[in-house]
Protein backbone atom coordinates (compact mmCIF):
# COMPACT_ATOMS: atom_id res chain seq x y z
CA UNK A 1 0.00 0.00 0.00
CA UNK A 2 1.16 3.09 -0.84
CA UNK A 3 0.71 6.47 0.71
CA UNK A 4 -1.68 7.93 -2.07
CA UNK A 5 -3.43 4.94 -1.65
CA UNK A 6 -4.63 6.57 1.62
CA UNK A 7 -7.06 8.65 0.75
CA UNK A 8 -8.95 5.60 -1.16
CA UNK A 9 -9.02 4.12 2.35
CA UNK A 10 -10.81 7.51 3.75
CA UNK A 11 -13.09 6.88 0.73
CA UNK A 12 -13.88 2.85 1.19
CA UNK A 13 -14.32 4.08 5.53
CA UNK A 14 -16.86 6.45 4.73
CA UNK A 15 -18.33 4.21 2.58
CA UNK A 16 -18.41 1.30 5.19
CA UNK A 17 -19.52 3.38 7.77
CA UNK A 18 -22.71 4.64 5.76
CA UNK A 19 -23.88 0.54 4.61
CA UNK A 20 -22.96 -0.91 8.05
CA UNK A 21 -22.10 1.94 10.73
CA UNK A 22 -21.76 0.22 14.12
CA UNK A 23 -22.89 -3.40 14.12
CA UNK A 24 -23.06 -4.00 18.08
CA UNK A 25 -21.40 -7.54 17.73
CA UNK A 26 -18.40 -5.91 16.78
CA UNK A 27 -15.46 -4.46 19.07
CA UNK A 28 -15.56 -0.83 18.74
CA UNK A 29 -11.80 0.95 19.61
CA UNK A 30 -14.03 4.08 21.63
CA UNK A 31 -15.25 1.17 23.94
CA UNK A 32 -11.88 0.20 24.76
CA UNK A 33 -11.33 3.93 25.05
CA UNK A 34 -13.77 4.26 27.62
CA UNK A 35 -12.82 1.49 29.70
CA UNK A 36 -9.44 3.16 29.90
CA UNK A 37 -10.67 6.55 30.77
CA UNK A 38 -12.56 4.60 33.31
CA UNK A 39 -9.90 2.63 35.10
CA UNK A 40 -7.58 5.44 35.34
CA UNK A 41 -10.29 8.21 36.77
CA UNK A 42 -10.33 5.83 39.52
CA UNK A 43 -6.67 5.28 39.94
CA UNK A 44 -6.71 8.99 40.01
CA UNK A 45 -9.39 10.06 42.25
CA UNK A 46 -8.04 7.31 44.76
CA UNK A 47 -4.46 8.75 44.60
CA UNK A 48 -5.91 12.65 44.70
CA UNK A 49 -8.87 12.88 46.58
CA UNK A 50 -10.35 15.88 46.36
CA UNK A 51 -6.97 18.32 45.98
CA UNK A 52 -7.74 20.42 42.68
CA UNK A 53 -4.20 21.00 41.42
CA UNK A 54 -3.69 17.10 41.89
CA UNK A 55 -7.01 16.30 39.94
CA UNK A 56 -5.97 19.05 37.29
CA UNK A 57 -2.65 17.16 37.00
CA UNK A 58 -4.50 13.65 36.65
CA UNK A 59 -6.67 14.91 34.25
CA UNK A 60 -3.80 16.34 32.15
CA UNK A 61 -2.26 12.75 32.85
CA UNK A 62 -5.45 10.66 31.62
CA UNK A 63 -5.48 12.52 29.02
CA UNK A 64 -2.02 12.33 27.62
CA UNK A 65 -2.55 8.59 28.09
CA UNK A 66 -5.56 7.97 26.75
CA UNK A 67 -4.79 10.30 23.66
CA UNK A 68 -1.54 9.39 22.77
CA UNK A 69 -1.95 5.93 23.03
CA UNK A 70 -4.87 5.59 20.71
CA UNK A 71 -2.96 7.80 18.35
CA UNK A 72 -0.10 5.42 18.81
CA UNK A 73 -2.27 1.93 18.26
CA UNK A 74 -2.94 4.00 15.41
CA UNK A 75 -0.31 4.51 13.92
CA UNK A 76 1.21 1.08 14.31
CA UNK A 77 -1.57 -0.01 12.19
CA UNK A 78 -0.74 2.09 9.82
CA UNK A 79 2.77 0.59 9.90
CA UNK A 80 1.48 -2.61 8.63
CA UNK A 81 -0.28 -1.38 6.58
CA UNK A 82 2.55 0.20 4.24
CA UNK A 83 4.15 -2.60 4.21
CA UNK A 84 5.27 -4.42 1.25
CA UNK A 85 2.84 -6.99 -0.44
CA UNK A 86 2.17 -9.66 2.38
CA UNK A 87 -0.19 -11.41 4.64
CA UNK A 88 0.58 -8.71 6.75
CA UNK A 89 0.01 -6.21 5.17
CA UNK A 90 -3.36 -7.12 3.34
CA UNK A 91 -4.61 -7.66 6.77
CA UNK A 92 -3.19 -3.85 8.36
CA UNK A 93 -5.34 -2.31 5.47
CA UNK A 94 -8.33 -4.08 6.37
CA UNK A 95 -7.82 -3.12 9.57
CA UNK A 96 -6.99 0.35 8.38
CA UNK A 97 -10.47 0.33 6.80
CA UNK A 98 -12.16 -0.75 9.36
CA UNK A 99 -10.52 1.74 11.94
CA UNK A 100 -11.12 4.68 10.49
CA UNK A 101 -14.77 3.37 9.45
CA UNK A 102 -14.96 2.94 13.32
CA UNK A 103 -14.17 6.66 13.73
CA UNK A 104 -17.27 8.11 12.11
CA UNK A 105 -20.40 8.10 13.11
CA UNK A 106 -22.83 8.59 10.17
CA UNK A 107 -25.27 5.58 10.08
CA UNK A 108 -25.18 5.34 13.99
CA UNK A 109 -26.68 9.03 14.48
CA UNK A 110 -28.73 8.73 11.38
CA UNK A 111 -30.61 5.39 13.20
CA UNK A 112 -30.65 6.70 16.73
CA UNK A 113 -31.80 10.27 15.91
CA UNK A 114 -34.89 9.15 13.16
CA UNK A 115 -35.53 6.18 15.58
CA UNK A 116 -37.20 8.80 18.12
CA UNK A 117 -39.07 10.33 15.74
CA UNK A 118 -40.52 6.40 14.70
CA UNK A 119 -41.11 6.26 18.15
CA UNK A 120 -43.87 9.30 18.10
CA UNK A 121 -47.26 8.38 18.39
CA UNK A 122 -49.65 8.89 16.40
CA UNK A 123 -53.46 10.63 16.95
CA UNK A 124 -54.98 9.69 18.20
CA UNK A 125 -52.26 7.84 20.82
CA UNK A 126 -50.84 10.53 22.94
CA UNK A 127 -48.06 8.33 24.77
CA UNK A 128 -44.44 9.68 24.33
CA UNK A 129 -43.15 7.34 26.24
CA UNK A 130 -41.06 5.31 23.37
CA UNK A 131 -39.81 8.67 22.21
CA UNK A 132 -39.06 9.74 25.51
CA UNK A 133 -37.15 6.59 26.15
CA UNK A 134 -35.14 6.56 22.48
CA UNK A 135 -33.92 10.14 23.14
CA UNK A 136 -32.47 9.51 26.47
CA UNK A 137 -30.11 7.30 24.68
CA UNK A 138 -28.60 10.43 22.51
CA UNK A 139 -29.18 13.68 24.81
CA UNK A 140 -28.00 14.40 28.58
CA UNK A 141 -30.80 16.55 29.25
CA UNK A 142 -33.69 15.12 31.06
CA UNK A 143 -36.37 13.66 28.95
CA UNK A 144 -39.33 12.47 31.21
CA UNK A 145 -41.62 15.43 31.18
CA UNK A 146 -41.13 16.97 27.17
CA UNK A 147 -43.91 17.19 25.08
CA UNK A 148 -43.52 16.27 21.42
CA UNK A 149 -42.19 19.71 20.14
CA UNK A 150 -39.35 19.49 22.62
CA UNK A 151 -38.53 16.03 21.75
CA UNK A 152 -38.37 16.98 18.29
CA UNK A 153 -35.89 20.06 19.12
CA UNK A 154 -33.59 17.98 21.10
CA UNK A 155 -33.74 15.68 18.56
CA UNK A 156 -32.46 18.29 15.57
CA UNK A 157 -29.88 20.04 18.19
CA UNK A 158 -28.53 16.62 18.94
CA UNK A 159 -28.54 15.56 15.13
CA UNK A 160 -27.19 19.03 14.07
CA UNK A 161 -23.95 18.94 17.11
CA UNK A 162 -23.08 15.37 16.63
CA UNK A 163 -22.76 15.93 13.14
CA UNK A 164 -19.61 17.82 13.59
CA UNK A 165 -18.32 15.34 16.41
CA UNK A 166 -19.05 12.57 14.87
CA UNK A 167 -18.74 12.98 11.61
CA UNK A 168 -17.03 16.09 10.16
CA UNK A 169 -14.41 16.27 12.82
CA UNK A 170 -13.12 12.62 12.64
CA UNK A 171 -13.12 13.22 8.81
CA UNK A 172 -11.22 16.01 8.88
CA UNK A 173 -8.07 14.60 11.02
CA UNK A 174 -8.20 11.20 8.72
CA UNK A 175 -8.38 13.56 5.53
CA UNK A 176 -5.69 15.25 6.93
CA UNK A 177 -3.89 12.35 8.26
CA UNK A 178 -3.94 10.87 4.72
CA UNK A 179 -2.47 14.55 3.02
CA UNK A 180 0.52 13.80 5.41
CA UNK A 181 1.31 10.69 4.45
CA UNK A 182 1.77 12.62 0.77
CA UNK A 183 4.61 14.43 2.32
CA UNK A 184 5.79 11.85 4.72
CA UNK A 185 4.77 7.97 4.67
CA UNK A 186 6.82 8.08 8.02
CA UNK A 187 3.81 11.00 9.49
CA UNK A 188 1.17 10.06 11.32
CA UNK A 189 -1.70 9.09 8.97
CA UNK A 190 -5.62 8.69 8.81
CA UNK A 191 -6.02 6.30 11.74
CA UNK A 192 -3.71 7.55 14.05
CA UNK A 193 -5.02 11.25 13.99
CA UNK A 194 -8.74 10.12 13.82
CA UNK A 195 -8.29 7.27 16.43
CA UNK A 196 -6.71 10.02 18.68
CA UNK A 197 -9.55 13.05 18.22
CA UNK A 198 -11.95 10.49 19.07
CA UNK A 199 -9.98 9.29 22.31
CA UNK A 200 -10.22 13.03 22.77
CA UNK A 201 -14.30 12.90 22.50
CA UNK A 202 -14.65 10.39 24.41
CA UNK A 203 -12.66 11.89 27.36
CA UNK A 204 -15.25 14.89 26.84
CA UNK A 205 -18.48 12.89 26.78
CA UNK A 206 -16.74 11.00 29.71
CA UNK A 207 -15.43 13.16 31.94
CA UNK A 208 -16.13 16.93 30.70
CA UNK A 209 -18.77 17.85 33.42
CA UNK A 210 -18.53 20.87 35.82
CA UNK A 211 -19.96 18.58 38.96
CA UNK A 212 -17.67 16.48 41.63
CA UNK A 213 -14.40 15.79 40.83
CA UNK A 214 -15.12 16.46 37.29
CA UNK A 215 -14.85 20.19 37.29
CA UNK A 216 -10.73 20.08 37.38
CA UNK A 217 -10.10 15.98 36.25
CA UNK A 218 -12.05 16.50 33.06
CA UNK A 219 -10.57 20.14 32.11
CA UNK A 220 -8.02 19.00 30.43
CA UNK A 221 -9.39 16.46 27.96
CA UNK A 222 -12.90 18.68 27.60
CA UNK A 223 -10.47 21.59 26.54
CA UNK A 224 -8.23 19.18 23.55
CA UNK A 225 -11.64 18.33 22.86
CA UNK A 226 -12.42 21.67 22.10
CA UNK A 227 -9.37 22.64 20.34
CA UNK A 228 -9.75 19.51 17.94
CA UNK A 229 -13.44 20.48 17.12
CA UNK A 230 -12.63 24.15 16.30
CA UNK A 231 -11.85 24.68 13.00
CA UNK A 232 -14.01 21.30 11.08
CA UNK A 233 -16.83 23.17 13.02
CA UNK A 234 -15.79 26.08 11.37
CA UNK A 235 -15.71 24.52 8.15
CA UNK A 236 -18.77 22.91 8.35
CA UNK A 237 -19.98 26.33 8.76
CA UNK A 238 -19.01 27.40 5.46
CA UNK A 239 -19.81 24.25 3.46
CA UNK A 240 -23.33 23.27 4.66
CA UNK A 241 -24.99 26.40 2.83
CA UNK A 242 -23.08 25.53 -0.41
CA UNK A 243 -25.66 22.46 -0.36
CA UNK A 244 -28.82 23.80 1.07
CA UNK A 245 -29.66 27.42 0.23
CA UNK A 246 -28.32 29.51 -3.14
CA UNK A 247 -24.57 29.98 -2.49
CA UNK A 248 -25.19 33.99 -2.64
CA UNK A 249 -26.61 33.43 0.98
CA UNK A 250 -23.75 31.75 2.47
CA UNK A 251 -22.51 35.23 4.03
CA UNK A 252 -25.26 35.75 5.51
CA UNK A 253 -25.77 32.61 7.01
CA UNK A 254 -22.54 32.25 8.54
CA UNK A 255 -22.85 35.78 10.25
CA UNK A 256 -26.14 34.65 11.60
CA UNK A 257 -24.84 31.47 12.33
CA UNK A 258 -21.60 33.15 14.25
CA UNK A 259 -23.97 35.13 15.67
CA UNK A 260 -26.98 33.27 17.46
CA UNK A 261 -23.46 30.36 18.16
CA UNK A 262 -21.60 32.03 19.91
CA UNK A 263 -23.94 33.10 22.64
CA UNK A 264 -23.54 29.77 23.36
CA UNK A 265 -20.67 28.82 26.52
CA UNK A 266 -19.10 25.94 24.10
CA UNK A 267 -17.50 26.88 21.29
CA UNK A 268 -17.89 24.61 18.46
CA UNK A 269 -21.70 22.65 19.63
CA UNK A 270 -24.11 26.34 19.80
CA UNK A 271 -22.12 27.21 15.97
CA UNK A 272 -22.65 23.75 14.99
CA UNK A 273 -26.59 24.12 16.26
CA UNK A 274 -26.80 27.28 14.53
CA UNK A 275 -25.75 26.93 11.03
CA UNK A 276 -27.97 23.65 11.07
CA UNK A 277 -30.91 26.06 12.08
CA UNK A 278 -30.42 29.11 9.48
CA UNK A 279 -29.67 26.70 6.33
CA UNK A 280 -32.97 24.50 7.06
CA UNK A 281 -34.90 28.05 8.96
CA UNK A 282 -35.74 26.40 11.95
CA UNK A 283 -35.47 27.74 15.59
CA UNK A 284 -33.35 26.20 18.01
CA UNK A 285 -32.11 26.70 22.01
CA UNK A 286 -34.44 27.29 24.57
CA UNK A 287 -34.73 25.81 28.43
CA UNK A 288 -33.35 22.67 29.62
CA UNK A 289 -33.41 20.92 32.76
CA UNK A 290 -30.70 18.38 33.59
CA UNK A 291 -31.46 16.84 36.60
CA UNK A 292 -32.53 19.37 39.34
CA UNK A 293 -30.35 22.01 37.11
CA UNK A 294 -32.67 24.12 34.78
CA UNK A 295 -30.14 25.46 31.80
CA UNK A 296 -31.49 28.23 29.59
CA UNK A 297 -29.78 27.96 26.03
CA UNK A 298 -29.20 30.39 23.89
CA UNK A 299 -32.05 31.02 21.10
CA UNK A 300 -30.88 30.48 17.73
CA UNK A 301 -32.39 31.39 14.30
CA UNK A 302 -35.00 32.86 16.44
CA UNK A 303 -38.90 33.77 14.64
CA UNK A 304 -38.37 30.57 12.46
CA UNK A 305 -40.61 28.28 13.19
CA UNK A 306 -40.04 24.60 15.53
CA UNK A 307 -38.39 21.80 14.38
CA UNK A 308 -41.79 19.49 12.80
CA UNK A 309 -41.31 15.76 12.25
CA UNK A 310 -40.45 16.20 8.56
CA UNK A 311 -37.27 18.55 9.84
CA UNK A 312 -35.07 15.73 11.12
CA UNK A 313 -34.73 13.74 8.57
CA UNK A 314 -33.66 17.02 6.29
CA UNK A 315 -30.90 17.80 8.91
CA UNK A 316 -29.60 13.96 8.59
CA UNK A 317 -29.69 14.28 4.86
CA UNK A 318 -27.81 17.57 4.30
CA UNK A 319 -25.18 15.94 6.94
CA UNK A 320 -24.64 12.86 4.49
CA UNK A 321 -24.52 15.10 1.38
CA UNK A 322 -22.30 17.28 3.44
CA UNK A 323 -19.84 14.69 4.08
CA UNK A 324 -20.04 13.25 0.28
CA UNK A 325 -18.92 17.01 -0.98
CA UNK A 326 -15.90 16.97 1.54
CA UNK A 327 -14.88 13.43 0.39
CA UNK A 328 -15.17 15.25 -3.22
CA UNK A 329 -13.16 18.27 -2.54
CA UNK A 330 -10.53 15.84 -1.34
CA UNK A 331 -10.12 13.84 -3.86
CA UNK A 332 -10.08 16.08 -6.02
CA UNK A 333 -7.22 18.31 -4.28
CA UNK A 334 -5.37 15.27 -4.21
CA UNK A 335 -5.98 14.68 -8.04
CA UNK A 336 -4.70 18.39 -9.11
CA UNK A 337 -1.56 17.90 -6.33
CA UNK A 338 -0.74 14.91 -8.38
CA UNK A 339 -1.19 16.37 -11.59
CA UNK A 340 0.73 19.23 -10.75
CA UNK A 341 3.72 17.18 -9.25
CA UNK A 342 4.45 15.31 -12.76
Amino acid sequence: MTAGASGLAVVAAAALDQLIGDPRWSPHPVVLMGSMIGFLRSWVEALARERPWALRLGGVLITVIVVGGSGLLGWGVERIALQDETWMAWLGRLLLVLGLASALAARSLRQSVLAVVQALPTPPDNDLTAARHRLSWIVGRDVTQLNEAEILRAAAESASENAVDGVFAPLFWMLLGAGLWQINSSCPGPLALAWGFKAASTLDSMLGYRNGSLRWLGTAGARLDDLLTWLPCRLVMLTLPLISRPWRQLFALVGAAERDGSKDPSPNAGRSEAIYAHCLGISLGGRNRYGSRWVDKPLIAAGQPAPQRSSIPVILKRTDQLELLWIAFAVAFAVALAAMAQ
